[in-house]
């Protein structure tokens, strides 16, 4: 059944592209042939094929199952060797937001008879002594205020080699030994014990899984660009990932956290090379999770997405500034895969999956050489010629048509999906938990407008990205900032006055050069000249407070939060109003390190 999914929604994305293709030549060639038209076609026909993907996804998503076996592994009994080190990973976090989410899980697995399995490892790779210090000094308060609890270490290596992929490969060759298996936490990641036992039985109940990914779902948006993609993921990536659990089966990926792994299958499969030449194609591989995912499956270990697993949690970027960021740095990753693609033992489907990875990159690219390619192409186009042989006149066909045609159809791969899950939503009910029907279509409205507007300010930026990379800069691996939120006037003047120039000068120079296409570039040039200032809007707190007040992007842990997120958000008010962590420098307590062990075999 894997493989006929497969088939058939790659045969969708082809049909699709040829369809499109076809539509753009009949609108490319009306007023004669060039070599631009077709690159533009080509270029429309890949980037519709990568469209039509999403949707096959989301329609797999829809038509799929529930698989009745995993829920019956519930009454899995776990036995005492099935011992779990939670790991979390962290660099230059915030340390008093860190440890409130490390509190949050460890009382949640300390209600639970089968807590005791799990203890709580923070692997720390922090390059600043003074939030080492403060790491060290809320670690020390978190396990004073927790004494007879499950157990917790703290680690920090001196030379972060590697970076997040170094320091967990670090702990398996030192603890590897005492743990039968690991999960993997962001800093900010949330999951609740019932999650995290319901986990573990799945591991136990199928010896061949090597890792299990969850669903994460965002939390604690506030402003209205993190509110909207709060939403987005409580709302459509469900579905998404179902198609995508269909469609991968066995051969699945791993997103780097909010997920249960075998220790003995890591060991044995997920040693990652260094890539040979400098940065950014070259150096330690920074998007390691698709390769640690491919290298299990070559080793024959499944992996496997389980999107029935709730109370999965993560934070999202609040701004386009911040969330820019982070997407430059998987960029980078993703597009260092180039050299893995021809990697020897992969499976087909892990190859493709680094295909996508790259092509959600160079996506943005495409578009923009389409529409350089179609302004070049209607300025370089001779003047339509109606008197070619004697006689009567004969006028070229006419091309609004079609083109208009085609518009709507790329518009309905972008927004049909999310409508069509609506539908379905309202069918099945579904919708009720986000306050019911006619909300959720006001919801999604308002997020596909959007998420329209800042299109262009978001391909421009990946667009940046990917030119970097490819002429050569190295944009690391910078510390995440998880508590940005407002971006001032300054702040988004500087990030975006060459998105806002770009925009300017495409719409001039399509103005005197090419003015029968300025209202198709209106599209992507006047959200790019206003980009400064809806960067602005967006990430204020004001507006997420507003669509909150009207009803607008609401999720159901926003309705009724979780036990785990309240306990979380306590333990965060609590510390804030507790000591200074900077007084950690006169504490005397001794911080309990990782237990060390010999390698797995």
């Amino acid at each position: 059944m894997v493989r006929a999914r497969r088939a058939f929604s790659l045969a969708f994305c082809l049909a699709v592209a040829v369809l499109a293709g076809m539509l753009g030549a009949a609108v490319a060639f009306s007023d004669g042939l060039i070599g631009l038209d077709i690159v533009r076609v080509a270029l429309l026909a890949i980037n519709t094929a990568w469209l039509a993907w999403g949707v096959a996804v989301v329609v797999n998503g829809l038509l799929a199952v529930p698989r009745r076996s995993r829920a019956e592994v519930s009454d899995t009994p776990l036995p005492d060797d099935a011992r779990t080190a939670v790991v979390v990973p962290i660099c230059n976090e915030n340390p008093v937001k860190t440890f409130s989410h490390v509190a949050a899980v460890a009382h949640s697995l300390d209600l639970h008879s089968a807590g005791r399995i799990f203890q709580i490892v923070i692997l720390s790779d922090t390059t600043k002594d003074l939030v080492a210090r403060q790491e060290e000094f809320c670690f020390a308060r978190l396990h004073d205020d927790r004494a007879g609890g499950l157990d917790m270490f703290y680690r920090r290596r001196q030379e972060n080699t590697g970076r997040k992929a170094g320091n967990i490969a670090e702990f398996i060759r030192h603890s590897g030994a005492f743990y039968k298996y690991f999960v993997v936490l962001d800093a900010d990641s949330l999951m609740d014990a019932s999650t995290l036992i319901e986990m573990l039985r799945r591991m136990e109940a199928d010896p061949e899984l090597g890792l299990l990914q969850s669903l994460p779902v965002i939390m604690h948006a506030r402003s209205l660009f993190g509110r909207f993609i709060q939403f987005s993921a409580a709302y459509f990536a469900p579905v998404h990932a179902r198609g995508l659990a269909e469609l991968q089966g066995d051969d699945g990926l791993f997103w780097g956290h909010n997920a249960i792994i075998r220790t003995r299958a890591f060991a044995q499969s997920c040693g990652l090379p260094e890539l040979s030449g400098k940065p950014p194609f070259g150096g330690h591989i920074l998007s390691h999770d698709f390769v640690e995912s491919a290298l299990l499956v070559r080793n024959g270990w499944k992996v496997r997405l389980d999107p029935d697993l709730k109370a999965s949690y993560e934070e999202g970027p609040d701004n386009v500034v911040d969330f820019a960021r982070r997407d430059r740095r998987w960029c980078q990753g993703n597009l260092q895969h180039v050299r893995l693609l021809s990697a020897p033992g992969l499976k087909p489907w892990s190859r493709f999956f680094f295909v996508q990875g790259i092509m959600a990159y160079l996506a943005s690219p495409i578009w923009v050489l389409f529409l350089v390619a179609t302004l070049a192409a209607h300025l370089t186009a001779d003047a339509p010629r109606y008197f070619s042989e004697a006689g009567l006149p004969v006028f070229p066909a006419t091309e609004n048509m079609d083109a208009l045609t085609l518009f709507t159809g790329v518009l309905g791969l972008l927004i049909g999906p999310k409508l069509i899950v609506v539908l379905a939503g309202a069918v099945t009910g579904a919708n009720r938990a986000f306050g019911g029907t006619v909300r959720v279509l006001a919801s999604v409205l308002a997020e596909i407008a959007c998420s329209s507007i800042l299109a262009p300010i978001m391909m421009l930026y990946q667009v940046l990205s990917v030119m970097q990379v490819l002429l050569g800069t190295d944009g690391g691996w910078p510390s995440t900032d998880r508590d940005a939120g407002e971006v001032g006037p300054g702040e988004a003047w500087a990030a975006a006055w060459w998105i806002c120039v770009t925009g300017c000068l495409t719409l001039v120079a399509t103005w005197l050069l090419v003015p029968e296409i300025v209202g198709w570039i209106m599209l992507v040039a006047v959200p790019a000249i206003l980009s400064p200032l809806l960067i602005r809007l967006t990430s204020m707190p004001a507006g997420g407070t507003l669509a909150a007040r009207l009803g607008l992007l609401k999720t159901p842990d926003e309705i009724r939060a979780s036990s785990i997120m309240l306990h979380q958000r306590a333990a965060l008010s609590a510390w804030n109003a507790g000591p200074e962590p900077d007084a950690a420098s006169t504490r005397e307590e001794t911080v309990p390190l990782a237990p060390s062990g010999q390698p797995v075999a």
